[in-house]
């Protein structure tokens, strides 16, 4: 098993690109909000998730996860859909302010 990690920022944040004559199904992607719960909710935050096909551009029509918001010390998990990408295909995350998620996708060569 395979894991890719990145702070998702507030611009197009790849995770994973699937290198050439590879392909890879998605196990589990975990978006982890690691700031402290203050109890004010100012440290909560929302993202987006796109899956990118190989020589394509973010659109809204590979847009999969639309503005989830994560608490603060909360973690979204996204394990009962699979997903099976091909050579070139991106999970691409885009965060709003504030920046203070990290994302991690499990996967499996097929």
């Amino acid at each position: 098993m395979s894991i890719a990690n990145a702070t998702i920022n507030t611009t197009d944040t790849i995770v994973l690109t699937v290198p050439a004559d590879k392909s890879y199904a998605i196990t589990t992607i975990l978006i982890c909000n690691v700031a402290v719960d203050d109890g004010t909710g100012t440290a909560d935050t929302n993202f987006d998730m796109h899956v990118i096909p190989s020589g394509q551009t973010k659109t809204d029509t590979n847009l999969v996860i639309n503005n989830v918001e994560v608490a603060a010390e909360d973690t979204f998990t996204f394990n009962v859909e699979r997903l099976v990408l091909d050579q070139g295909d991106q999970i691409v995350f885009v965060g709003k302010s504030p920046t203070n998620l990290s994302a991690t996708i499990s996967y499996l060569e097929v």
